[in-house]
């Protein structure tokens, strides 16, 4: 039985700080993309129970968690990349632009940041990549937690600015409900226009039809871990 996220990597640092950091929302067609960092406490008896990759948590949570996380951390911070500066960025810099903003914002500056993935991102600090890094690191599956509850809750609130799409629900990923109401509305200003999706509903066809969620032409999304 897989024994879940653990501090091994974390404490394998000598004298340092340091953070977990993860994003939420690479690949939707619409929204911004979000990240997290966080900085646990060292006593792993400060530590919120449960943590864990939040894509295996349910929305309650991952809100519940997102409580403890920033009431029991050393520090936290969440940042965010717009749909604009996605578009003349592309997902990957626009990503490490959210995750060097989550860090900004930390009231403990680290050291070191453990980064989920496979992309040394170029952070106000040392970067440590680790593949699968939500599942092995309780910092980063922290981060991870933030960042995508903060990103949920945003496009609940755009869901009420910009009605009809249904973000509160699918939260501008792929969706059956999402792509009709591409055809049906056209895109609204917070979705992605470089994305395969959209493109194909400008021009009338089934968004769902797109190869991939996030089709850019400067940036296939496979290039992307």
């Amino acid at each position: 039985m897989a024994r879940g996220p653990t501090m091994l990597l974390e404490r394998a640092f000598v004298d340092a700080i340091v953070c977990g950091v993860d994003e939420a929302g690479r690949g939707p067609w619409a929204g911004p993309v979000s990240a997290g960092a966080v900085i646990l406490d060292p006593n792993p008896r400060r530590h919120p129970k449960g943590l864990d990759d939040s894509k295996k948590l349910n929305a309650k949570t991952r809100e519940s968690l997102e409580i403890e996380i920033k009431a029991r951390a050393v520090a936290w911070g969440v940042g965010f990349a717009s749909v604009e500066e996605i578009a003349s960025l592309n997902i990957l810099h626009a990503t490490g632009l959210a995750m060097c903003r989550a860090i900004e914002a930390m009231a403990v500056q680290p050291t070191h940041a453990l980064v989920d993935g496979n992309y040394r991102f170029k952070l106000p600090c040392e970067v440590k990549t680790v593949v699968g890094g939500d599942a092995k690191s309780k910092s980063i599956a922290a981060a991870s937690i933030l960042a995508k509850v903060a990103r949920d809750r945003l496009m609940a609130e755009m869901d009420q600015v910009y009605p009809g799409y249904g973000f509160a629900g699918h939260k501008g990923y792929r969706a059956p409900v999402h792509a009709q109401a591409l055809l049906e509305l056209g895109p609204s200003p917070i979705h992605r226009m470089a994305w395969g999706p959209v493109k194909l509903a400008l021009m009338g066809k089934d968004p769902l039809m797109a190869f991939g969620d996030a089709l850019q032409d400067e940036l296939p999304f496979d290039a992307v871990e």
